[in-house]
């Protein structure tokens, strides 16, 4: 894919944003109860993330959002640890390499925010993913972190941010 750039939600995403979650959803027909697909705010992206210490990129490709990915305080979790959230591509910009400048932009951002350690939880089928969380530093835990509210998502992995 050639020609996309990523850069920080606006408001305006809101919309596509949302589509493309849903749209990944249905295609890995990924349980949408206990999971990211019931989020109150799955239409306010762009405003969840508008606060402090917490960002979220898009991945646009001729004016169309491909791809997104954001870090925010993890819930109900000390202040030094942190979640990658919503992560999402669609088919079109999978196995590329764009998953990793994004997790290095999230991770960077991360970082600068002052948190030392990420979390993240995810499907069992979606070994892509854990590929790129693997080869991105993350380890399994054995256990959720945090309040997500997420109970459908039975992997969770946590990444020490000083390595």
């Amino acid at each position: 894919m050639e020609n996309y750039t990523i850069r920080k939600i606006k408001k305006e995403d809101n919309q596509q944003v949302a589509q493309l979650i849903r749209a990944v959803f249905e295609e890995l027909e990924i349980p949408k109860v206990g999971t990211a697909y019931e989020d109150p705010y799955l239409d306010y992206m762009f405003e969840e993330y508008n606060k402090s210490r917490s960002v979220y990129f898009v991945v646009e490709n001729n004016d169309k959002i491909v791809g997104c990915a954001g870090i925010a305080q993890l819930e109900n979790e000390e202040e030094t640890i942190c979640e990658l959230q919503k992560m999402y591509f669609l088919p079109e910009t999978r196995k590329k390499g764009i998953g990793a400048e994004m997790m290095e932009l999230c991770l960077q951002s991360a970082k600068n925010f002052g948190f030392e350690k990420c979390y993240l939880e995810t499907m069992p089928f979606m070994i892509d993913a854990q590929k790129l969380y693997s080869r991105s530093g993350f380890e399994p835990i054995s256990a959720p972190m945090g309040s997500t509210g997420h109970v459908s998502c039975p992997v969770w992995m946590l990444k020490d941010l000083a390595l």
